[in-house]
């Protein structure tokens, strides 16, 4: 699987050991950067991990800010994105299963490294489930997407 992984400044340090933990499990990655701890924004991330998962260069991507909310809320205004803010294991594997997430985001300033794998894998290992009840509520937030409302 190929996975598209950015973060600000404050999620450096958090992705850059993502990144060698993914690796070592046999992902693919696309480090999108930040590629150092200078200060930076979260938009133009969020931005270019959307890009790569909208493209199909990227199946999945991972954002990692200080919160990990900035991040969300830029990566879920790209059309076709679907990003969720978890850190916690059930809510990411549950966030593709019944929603069809397709982004995570992560705050670097409150999970540690391990809990952050954990959840990372979890999403990773996710399959949405497609079932009608799945699929009917991902149409309809599809619908406000289109709608713009």
């Amino acid at each position: 699987m190929r996975i598209a992984i950015a973060a600000d400044h404050a999620g450096f340090l958090l992705k850059e050991w993502l990144v060698e933990e993914l690796k070592k499990l046999g992902y693919e990655i696309s480090d999108l950067g930040a590629h150092d701890q200078s200060p930076s924004d979260y938009p133009d991330f969020a931005r270019a991990v959307g890009k790569a998962v909208v493209s199909g260069t990227a199946q999945r991507g991972i954002l990692v800010c200080g919160s990990g909310v900035g991040a969300c809320v830029a990566a879920n205004k790209i059309k076709a994105i679907r990003a969720g803010h978890v850190h916690d294991s059930y809510s990411a594997h549950q966030g593709v299963e019944h929603d069809d997430i397709n982004v995570l985001c992560l705050g670097a300033r409150v999970i540690g490294p391990a809990l952050a794998l954990e959840v990372v894998q979890a999403f990773l290992q996710a399959r949405f489930l497609n079932e009608e009840r799945y699929a009917r509520r991902v149409r309809k937030v599809l619908e406000i997407e289109r709608q713009q409302v």
